[in-house]
């Protein structure tokens, strides 16, 4: 039975009883859509059981007894009472370089994660690189690298009584600087800039500093690589853990499944010590970090399981991050995005806005992976052929973001 159109199965021979049993289908399909659409807009306003207020279900919904609200100064003070000596508190509005009035419920650094988690950088890390530009359904994104960085801290952070909102707003917010096609374009976009390009100081200094975030949430990501300075708080050192020990896992994993490597060749010393999954990874590491910086009084990993976490990292750097496809891509990525940044600076943007070399860069750091391409394509004329490999042919002509 053709699921065509009427007039279309008619060109193709369906008889008339075929046509009448897809019709009546269709009559099917669009009755239940309109009844599950009514269902839907019955449930507009809420409910109202005769309580005075509206309810989101109907039928008798959880009771939450006797609530005496806890607001932000009252959870302040559980703060100095329960998170370690060392931990940072809360303070009012927070140490930012514009003064704002504090959240009557919300802390300074619960405000920061939740500014960041509903930024437009945040959001576009979903269209960023993390290893494979690209990627299929179940590979990571910028996007889900953060999340899952988020997870490992405040894993470690709420063992360590430490404060698990810095934490998590640090995570969130740690990778807003990348660029399109991953490290590759830090390069490129350093070639054109004095002082060149580091993605966690453009997150914090460029692409962040709108939200007007909290020096330490902004200290905590300008500061995550272990090549910059250590942060200011035990919570960006732990967001610094938790970087690299959620990429060494969920990167080993990816490229298991892209069948790039098997995990019987990892180094004995890692099957040994924390096994050859990510779920085992990710336990062993972070009960190592939480038993380790307990006892010691800073936050960090046994020789032992830093050892570990060494080779495996050192394995992915040589199987995964440096094997000749993905030295290529980053190839590819690098000249696309020269060019790019070139061109713009040479006749602005598409709507007509001239643009210096900075503001050039900036805008072209704040593409995804997607767009960067049909920019290419669009504004260079760039040939397919030389674009980073993945990409399918451009839906739209690319627009110009807010």
């Amino acid at each position: 039975m053709s699921h065509l159109s009427p007039s279309v199965s008619s060109v193709v021979g369906d008889s008339a009883e075929d046509i009448h049993v897809d019709q009546r289908a269709q009559q099917l399909h669009d009755g239940k859509t309109r009844d599950r659409a009514r269902v839907w807009a019955a449930t507009m306003e809420g409910f109202d059981e005769g309580l005075g207020l509206r309810l989101a279900h109907t039928g008798g919904v959880a009771r939450l007894g006797g609530v005496e609200v806890l607001d932000r100064a009252a959870r302040e003070e559980d703060e100095d009472r329960t998170l370690a000596p060392g931990a940072t508190r809360s303070n009012g509005p927070g140490n930012r370089v514009e003064e704002e009035d504090p959240d009557p419920f919300r802390t300074c650094f619960e405000r920061d994660r939740d500014r960041i988690l509903h930024s437009p950088a945040f959001r576009r890390l979903a269209g960023k690189t993390q290893v494979f530009v690209f990627p299929d359904d179940h590979q990571r994104t910028r996007l889900t690298h953060a999340l899952e960085v988020a997870q490992v801290a405040t894993a470690i952070a709420r063992a360590l009584r430490l404060n698990v909102a810095l934490a998590e707003a640090i995570a969130l917010g740690h990778d807003c600087g990348h660029g399109p096609g991953g490290h590759a374009s830090e390069e490129t976009f350093g070639s054109f800039l004095a002082d060149g390009y580091d993605h966690a100081v453009w997150g914090a200094d460029v692409v962040l500093a709108p939200l007007n975030l909290t020096r330490e949430v902004l200290d905590g990501i300008r500061n995550h690589s272990w090549s910059r300075p250590a942060t200011a708080t035990p919570e960006g050192e732990v967001v610094s853990w938790a970087d690299r020990i959620a990429y060494c896992a969920h990167d080993l994993e990816d490229a298991v499944n892209a069948g790039l490597v098997v995990a019987s060749d990892l180094p004995a010393e890692v099957r040994e010590l924390c096994g050859s999954t990510r779920s085992r990874q990710l336990r062993t590491f972070i009960i190592d970090v939480v038993t380790t910086s307990a006892a010691a009084g800073v936050v960090s990993m046994s020789h032992e399981l830093a050892g570990a976490l060494s080779a495996l990292r050192q394995f992915n750097y040589e199987r995964v991050y440096m094997r000749p496809e993905s030295i290529g891509q980053g190839i590819a990525v690098q000249r696309m995005l020269g060019a790019l940044v070139e061109h713009l600076t040479r006749q602005g943007r598409p709507d007509g806005m001239s643009m210096t070399v900075r503001e050039a860069v900036s805008y072209v750091a704040g593409m995804t992976d997607r767009y960067a391409c049909e920019s290419a394509i669009s504004l260079l004329d760039w040939p397919l052929r030389e674009l980073p490999g993945g990409f399918d042919l451009p839906r739209v002509a690319p627009t110009v973001p807010e």
